[in-house]
């Protein structure tokens, strides 16, 4: 099957892709400051979510009342990203940082074996080169340490997982082509939500002790801020783009949140940025770049309708 046409505006995607997820890669500014004001990384995701649903609900339940769509029909789309999101938020509460990033970015791999195996496509050898460019950066970068990735612990296989279910989110979406980008947003933040809910036991004795209340309203402030002008945001982009540039793409751009994690990391913290940091990220960064300079195909007018 030949690959679908470019989206007339491919690269601004790709680069707003890069961007959202990039900024991710800083994420763990905040949550060491809700850490510091005594809020645990579990709770502070969970109060994360809670807000944004608390922002989308009445919006929901206005487009209804105005007989607009509010997701309901991509539920699939939904149950794959939130549960992947959420798998990779709290992989980190049961393995180390590196291992639940290593098993979570292996998620360019699965996309694009979705995208042969479901999507019926044949991506050409530049796909096979920045695969291995962009894994072989993760590698030197973050997983040298850890030697061949093998999952030996609960939050490795919550990272594996969670890869696996974000690329098969990515490739729903591009099947089904959401209307608009709030159905899909509200609709992933509830699965997300849900799936919080029945992690939650698995991970009582991990996700921290339940915060005060002088606590939370210490913390307020900065976690509205950051589900408000961040999560939602970032996560609108991230969900909506697929269905415009493809999920094989996009599993490669999503790697930009390992260069800024690293990078971020090594100029503002003492965590080590030597010749691995330098080599990994540039490869990264070299895959990125030969996916968004591979010849262009044909206009595809369900993709065009999408936009």
């Amino acid at each position: 099957m030949e690959l679908p046409l470019r989206h007339p505006r491919f690269i601004l995607i790709c680069a707003m892709v890069s961007v959202a997820a990039g900024s991710w890669g800083l994420y763990w500014l905040p949550q060491r400051l809700l850490l510091d004001a005594g809020l645990t990384g579990g709770w502070g995701t969970i109060a994360q979510y809670v807000i944004c649903l608390m922002v989308l609900g009445p919006i929901a339940l206005w487009r209804v009342a105005c007989g607009q769509p509010i997701g309901l029909k991509h539920w699939v789309c939904g149950l794959l990203l939130g549960s992947g999101v959420i798998l990779y938020a709290n992989s980190f509460l049961v393995t180390d940082v590196i291992r639940a990033l290593v098993f979570f970015y292996l998620s360019p791999v699965w996309a694009t074996l979705i995208e042969v195996v479901f999507l019926g496509r044949r991506p050409g050898w530049h796909r096979a080169v920045s695969i291995a460019l962009g894994l072989t950066g993760a590698w030197i970068a973050i997983g040298l340490d850890i030697g061949l990735p093998v999952p030996t612990q609960l939050g490795d296989w919550f990272g594996l997982i969670g890869g696996m279910l974000v690329a098969a989110g990515a490739a729903r979406t591009e099947i089904e082509q959401p209307d608009g980008v709030f159905p899909l947003l509200f609709v992933v933040f509830v699965f997300a939500f849900a799936a919080t809910l029945w992690q939650y036991p698995i991970l009582a004795n991990s996700i921290g002790s339940r915060p005060s209340l002088p606590v939370v309203l210490a913390s307020l402030p900065l976690l509205l801020g950051l589900s408000l002008f961040f999560v939602l945001p970032t996560t609108a982009v991230i969900i909506w783009a697929p269905a415009r540039i493809g999920t094989g793409v996009f599993g490669i751009l999503i790697l930009s949140e390992l260069v800024v994690g690293v990078i971020s990391a090594g100029l503002l913290t003492d965590e080590p940025f030597g010749w691995r940091e330098v080599t990994g990220t540039s490869l990264i960064l070299i895959a990125g770049i030969a996916e968004l300079l591979t010849p262009a195909h044909r206009a595809d007018p369900v993709r065009a309708k999408a936009s």
